[in-house]
């Protein structure tokens, strides 16, 4: 009966590029995968005829339920797969892996001469990473797409003078002759991330802007650059590759349906903010804070926070990062959150909940993750939320009260935990790599600062030169002397 249910709904399959999602039979979603044409790739999987792997017929058996989200172009579904994968870990999506690691977007836009590549390896050098996406090809043909509407340089060739031929095809800027300035190439390329991150619909009415304002101004030939610029950010829609936000389907999220249900509230939940606190000892001491808009990651509205004070103290730390969030200038700019999720349990939660009411926000939902038991934690009148004891029995949970705090036990193959482990894993992870940083930068500083005659440009001269601090007290006072002269040689030498 359930088969004929599935047959009858794999039918109304539309023909447009989109997600799709199996499940089993207890509702968990099994597998993701992206599509040129949702009625053609869906409907593959439970053709008979069709030589599959072993893995596959295992998936297919397992299929008791599909949904699909549609979007506007392969492209949009190529950025979204990749980040819904990301959120539930679907088991088969990891069987059915092969072993080549993922793939990432790599922009240094702050470069002399930027570039835009991929890598399976991001490293702290001060370029964007976007990523990683599931499949290497599918983010390059996407990437290569890309570059018809917003040109861009792809490596940089010592020693060549000259444009090159990609700059006679429209896909490179052609820095080289000064065909366009740094700063055009620069917001060419802010265009590229703006898209990557999902902001389609605002860039289109920038371009539609300029080409206004350029035909007004009598300057038709930068007009008729932007309009082809439009006609092929159209064409995107028809080519074939393989995350856009805004063609989410807010309502056929199930984690995003699931929390509001569990948490009774009745707002869709846009933008959810997590929070996450980092140090060594007290040293050190940052806060992260990423978004997640409409249930993907948003790594564009990504903050970072350095405490005005190194103490040994989450609570107060989460408490001085929250009231600078819910500054009115930080409101201003960043908007206004529907959710905050604490990466913590009662402690945590209880500082962030004062900062709040003493900003005055108290209508914003604050739950937190407690790590040992993936509890869910909610203040029994502080937390803004009222707790659905029928959605929460519907889902397998269940949960225990104190005297201020309710804690949430549901199982963690349930779409909501997923989505809260996510955000909360995506914080911790935001958090370590800038204290990561920051305590670099403090252990390279600390023993040359010391050094009498060594300042700022001489210590990055060195680092530069021999490429870590371990490598500059490895040096002979000779190789040292070749850098910064004999006399500072010898006085780094002796303080070394």
């Amino acid at each position: 009966m359930k088969r004929e249910k599935l047959e009858a709904k794999l039918k109304t399959l539309p023909t447009t590029p989109g997600v799709y999602f199996h499940k089993d039979k207890t509702g968990e979603i099994i597998y993701i995968g992206k599509a040129a044409n949702l009625r053609n790739r869906v409907r593959q999987y439970f053709q008979a005829s069709r030589a599959r792997d072993p893995k596959t017929d295992a998936l297919v058996s397992e299929i008791a339920d599909s949904e699909w989200v549609e979007v506007e172009s392969e492209v949009d579904a190529l950025f979204l797969e990749a980040e819904l994968v990301r959120r539930y870990l679907p088991r088969y999506n990891i069987l059915l892996r092969d072993d080549k690691s993922m793939v990432y977007i790599r922009i240094d836009i702050d470069s002399d001469y930027p570039t835009v590549s991929t890598t399976r390896r991001p490293l702290d050098d001060g370029a964007r990473y976007f990523g990683p996406y599931l499949s290497t090809y599918s983010a390059r043909q996407a990437l290569k797409l890309l570059r018809r509407v917003f040109p861009f340089a792809t490596k940089r060739m010592v020693g060549q003078k000259r444009a090159s031929l990609h700059y006679h095809l429209g896909l490179d800027p052609g820095l080289e002759e000064g065909k366009t300035s740094l700063e055009a190439y620069r917001a060419n390329l802010r265009k590229l991330i703006a898209y990557i991150e999902g902001k389609r619909n605002l860039i289109i009415k920038d371009l539609e802007k300029d080409m206004k304002r350029q035909a007004k101004a009598k300057d038709f030939e930068a007009a008729a650059k932007t309009r082809n610029q439009l006609f092929a950010l159209s064409n995107l829609t028809r080519q074939v590759v393989f995350s856009d936000k805004e063609f989410l389907d807010i309502s056929k999220d199930h984690a995003l349906n699931e929390l509001m249900d569990v948490l009774g509230l009745t707002i869709f939940l846009k933008r959810i903010e997590g929070y996450d606190i980092s140090h060594m000892s007290g040293r050190d001491v940052v806060a992260s804070m990423v978004v997640f808009t409409n249930g993907a990651s948003n790594k564009a509205e990504y903050r970072k926070f350095k405490t005005r004070q190194d103490q040994n103290n989450d609570f107060a730390n989460m408490h001085e990062t929250i009231a600078r969030r819910l500054s009115e200038r930080n409101l201003k700019a960043w908007g206004k959150p529907n959710l905050i999720l604490i990466d913590g349990g009662k402690g945590q939660l209880d500082a962030a909940i004062r900062a709040r009411d003493e900003a005055g926000q108290r209508d914003i939902p604050f739950i937190g993750l407690a790590k040992r038991e993936e509890q869910i934690v909610i203040h029994t009148t502080k937390s803004g939320v009222t707790l659905n004891q029928e959605a929460l029995h519907r889902l397998g949970g269940f949960s225990s009260a104190t005297e201020d705090f309710i804690l949430i036990n549901l199982p963690h193959s349930t779409n909501l935990v997923k989505l809260l482990q996510r955000i909360r894993d995506e914080s911790h992870r935001f958090a370590v790599s800038y204290h990561t940083v920051l305590k670099r930068q403090r252990q390279t500083t600390s023993i040359l600062d010391d050094v009498p005659g060594i300042g700022s440009v001489t210590r990055k001269k060195l680092i530069k030169t021999f490429g870590s601090l371990r490598a500059v007290q490895a040096a002979s006072e000779q190789e040292l002397a070749t850098v910064i002269g004999g006399k500072k040689a010898q006085q780094l030498k002796r303080s070394l």
